[in-house]
C-alpha cells in the first residue's frame, strides 16, 4: 500500500471529498484545505510528496500557489497535479511552466486521477539520469555524448535541435512539455527554435523516426511527450 503524503487544495467541497475518499481509499496520507493560503501553509508545514492543485481558488489562486512553491527551496521539489476546468489551456501552459508535473481537466475519472497521482509520484522517485548517459526507449538509442539516434540499430540523420527535442522528451516519457519549455531547454543553432517552429521540427522530426513517429504525442493546446 502507498504511504506517500497528498495535500488537496480545492474550496469546492464536494470535489475535495471526492477525490480524498479515492486516494485514501488507495492507501495515501491525505491533508486538505481549501483555500491558497491554508494549502501554503500545509505545504510548508507538512511537506507532501504531491499537491492536487485546483487552479481556480479563492484569494490566492493554483497558479500562484505553484509559483510560490516552485520558487522556495523548501517546497520546490513536492510534485503538482493540477486541476482544471476545461477551456483553460492557457493557464495548464502557464503551469507547466512554472513547474507543476501534470494536469487533470473536471470533470474528470478518479481511475484517471488516481493513475497521473502514481505516475507522477513514480517519476519523482527516479533519480535524475545523467545527461549524457545513452536513453534506451524500445527500438530507439540517443547517444548524446556521441550525438547519434539509432533506429533499429541504423543511425538517423538528425540536425542538432532535432535531436536536443528528442532527447528532452526521451529522457522523460510521459512527461508534457509546453513548446515554451522546448525553446528554453533546445536552443538549436543550425535552425531559429521559436515556439512556431516547434511544430515545423515536430513534423520533420517524426517523417525522419518513420513508423516510430507516434512515440511522439501531441497534447492538444499544450505541448508535446514522448509516450510512456
Amino acid at each position: 500500500m502507498a504511504k506517500e503524503t497528498i495535500l488537496i487544495v480545492e474550496d469546492d467541497e464536494d470535489i475535495r471529498e471526492l477525490i480524498k475518499f479515492n486516494l485514501a481509499s488507495e492507501g495515501f496520507k491525505i491533508i486538505s484545505s481549501e483555500t491558497g493560503e491554508a494549502g501554503l501553509r500545509a505545504a510548508r508545514d507538512d511537506l507532501p510528496d504531491l499537491i492536487v492543485l485546483d487552479l481556480m481558488l479563492p484569494g490566492i489562486d493554483g497558479l500562484d500557489v505553484c509559483r510560490v512553491l516552485k520558487n522556495d527551496p523548501k517546497t520546490r521539489h513536492i510534485a503538482i497535479v493540477m486541476v482544471t476546468a476545461k477551456g483553460e489551456e492557457t493557464d495548464v501552459v502557464a503551469g507547466l511552466e512554472l513547474g507543476a508535473d501534470d494536469y487533470v481537466t473536471k470533470p474528470f475519472s478518479p481511475k484517471v486521477l488516481i493513475a497521473r497521482v502514481r505516475t507522477v509520484l513514480r517519476r519523482k522517485s527516479r533519480e535524475e539520469p545523467d545527461e549524457m548517459a545513452p536513453v534506451t526507449r524500445g527500438d530507439l538509442v540517443i547517444d548524446p555524448g556521441r550525438h547519434q539516434v539509432l533506429l533499429r540499430n541504423k543511425p538517423l540523420d538528425l540536425t542538432a535541435t532535432e535531436f536536443g527535442v528528442l532527447h528532452l522528451l526521451a529522457r522523460k516519457p510521459g512527461w508534457v512539455f509546453t513548446r515554451q519549455q522546448i525553446v528554453d531547454n533546445v536552443k538549436g543553432e543550425d535552425y531559429a527554435v521559436t515556439e512556431r517552429s516547434v511544430d515545423v521540427q515536430m513534423v520533420g522530426l517524426r517523417k525522419k523516426l518513420g513508423r516510430y513517429a507516434d512515440a511522439i504525442e501531441t497534447v492538444r493546446g499544450v505541448g508535446y511527450r514522448f509516450k510512456e
